[in-house]
């Protein structure tokens, strides 16, 4: 018998967690690199869709509160139908598919469908959403017990499945999902069956975000006071003398950027130390990259180069992309840093020697400003008549230094290492944001960064000026400042020396100094 050719689909139902970024599972990370198909919920945070690869087809189901895109059999079967047809299609819930995510739901469809598939759990909101806002669920001075309760049964039931008679007192902690709109009648259930009215209450409202916020009570006032703070789904109740120790271990809504939203316009492969960095510092990070590096359209000026290295005294590197694609290329034509012997090395800030740090070689010139200035200083404090210097750097680069350095009487020979563009990517999410006034500062760590920023808003026209008039712009030096003031932004830090480093802490200190902006 001939056996089939038609490859064979899988499915995996996979948890994105409660919203944080940082706290998607490595597994599911890679199952959304592999998928054909991601069929998704609303999420916490969308950004998880950017680990998808560039040809998988991304799919709204989108389930939220009175508002669905499809009904959860029409969700059902339009799994079954992807995977039947060969693909690898990961279903993504918000939380964990297990609990109260209805998973298991589809998970049997899967089984009657004959399709494989696999649960990949997600960190459920029921635990990370306390732990965030201070809140152990069990402590064994306070309690050994927890329930985790739905608070919003389907009404189509007809009576409720809680036995609220053993729940109010059967344990020590009880976290509700799901039930801000019914916690009314959730208070009165509890004292109703038992559990004290000064028993502490908490609300935590959009739990591991920047818009995380944190209402403590107790049973017998939660409700009157979630009403006056007008608090809204999505949202968790936790339940229990726990509660008291939030005052205690609040340490998220106490860090430095906490509740700020911030847009890191830095190519995706240079922004994971700035990314990092502010996030521990309780920033919400959005990753918006608004410059791709890649290779020149033409690598003959840099080969000539390479050829011809004994001609030149000095190599200098004005970034870190320019040392790496200069060192794939002595490679690709056969050489290797052997070849440097005797040519003297420049480099621009500390992240560019630090590549040259690890190879062993010490750079011989690193000036303390990273201006054109500086580095022309430094070259004539040594005798700059005369030398012949090479700068492989990026196609369209700013002609400032090598201009003032053959003014200095050096022989200055630039050429093509890489190349920016502006990547093609959906603006949509910032875009939505932006018009809440929800981003708080948009960080700019080039005149890259901030051209095709304003390129990838075109469309908006001046939509965008509007939109960012209330959003805080960082700049990591003067010549990136002076373009975003070209383009009628209002820059408000550019730190003292121009570092990641030293924006980061900028950035902390603007905020301390702003706590209202």
């Amino acid at each position: 018998m001939k056996q089939s050719t038609i490859q064979k689909g899988k499915v995996y139902l996979v948890g994105a967690g409660p919203g944080d970024p940082g706290l998607l599972t490595i597994k599911g990370k890679e199952c959304l690199c592999e998928a054909d198909v991601v069929i998704y919920d609303y999420l916490a945070n969308s950004a998880f869709l950017n680990y998808a690869k560039d040809e998988a087809e991304l799919i709204y189901v989108g389930k939220k509160a009175g508002s669905h895109t499809m009904s959860q059999g029409e969700i059902n079967g339009l799994i079954v139908d992807r995977s039947s047809q060969g693909e690898i299609v990961v279903r993504l819930k918000g939380g964990d598919p297990f609990i109260f995510g209805r998973g298991g739901e589809e998970a049997q469809d899967l089984i009657k469908a004959g399709v494989d598939f696999e649960v990949v759990p997600g960190i459920t909101s029921a635990i990370s959403v306390p732990a965030y806002a201070g809140i152990p669920l069990t402590h064994r001075d306070h309690t050994s017990t927890v329930a985790f309760i739905t608070g919003h049964e389907d009404p189509l039931k007809g009576k409720s499945d809680i036995a609220w008679d053993k729940l109010a007192t059967g344990a020590g902690t009880l976290v509700f999902l799901m039930g801000v709109g019914n916690l009314p009648k959730i208070a009165e259930q509890l004292i109703g069956h038992g559990r004290s009215p000064d028993t502490p209450v908490a609300v935590i409202r959009k739990g591991t975000s920047a818009e995380q916020t944190t209402l403590v009570g107790n049973l017998a006032n939660i409700a009157l006071l979630a009403k006056e703070n007008q608090i809204r789904p999505p949202a968790i109740i936790v339940v229990g003398d726990v509660v008291r120790l939030r005052e205690e271990l609040n340490w998220f809504e106490t860090k430095p950027l906490f509740g700020k939203r911030i847009v890191v316009t830095r190519a995706r492969e240079q922004a994971s130390e700035f990314l990092r960095a502010l996030s521990l510092l309780g920033a919400e990070c959005i990753e918006f990259p608004t410059i791709e590096v890649i290779p020149p359209d033409s690598w003959e000026s840099l080969d000539r180069a390479i050829k011809a290295l004994d001609e030149y005294e000095w190599l200098l590197f004005t970034s870190v992309n320019g040392v790496k694609f200069f060192l794939k290329r002595l490679e690709f034509l056969g050489k290797d840093i052997r070849d440097l012997k005797g040519i003297k090395i420049g480099v621009i800030g500390p992240k560019t020697a630090a590549i040259w740090h690890r190879m062993g070689i010490k750079p011989d010139l690193m000036p303390d400003e990273y201006r054109a200035e500086a580095v022309v200083e430094s070259f004539e404090k040594m005798g700059i008549n005369g030398t012949r210097i090479l700068i492989p750097r990026a196609v369209k680069a700013r002609e400032v230094l090598p201009e003032q350095l053959r003014e200095a009487g050096a022989h200055v020979d630039v050429v093509h290492a890489y190349r920016t563009i502006s990547p093609d990517h959906d603006t949509g999410r910032v875009r939505e944001l932006l018009i809440r006034g929800s981003i708080d500062m948009v960080t700019f760590t080039s005149s890259s960064t901030v051209s095709n920023f304003v390129k990838m808003f075109e469309s908006d026209g001046k939509l965008l000026q509007e939109w960012m008039e209330q959003v805080a712009v960082a700049c990591i030096g003067p010549i990136t400042a002076k373009t975003a003031t070209e383009y009628n932004f209002k820059v408000n830090l550019v730190p003292p020396e121009y570092t990641i480093e030293s924006l980061t802490e900028r950035i902390m200190l603007f905020f301390k100094d702003n706590p209202n902006f």
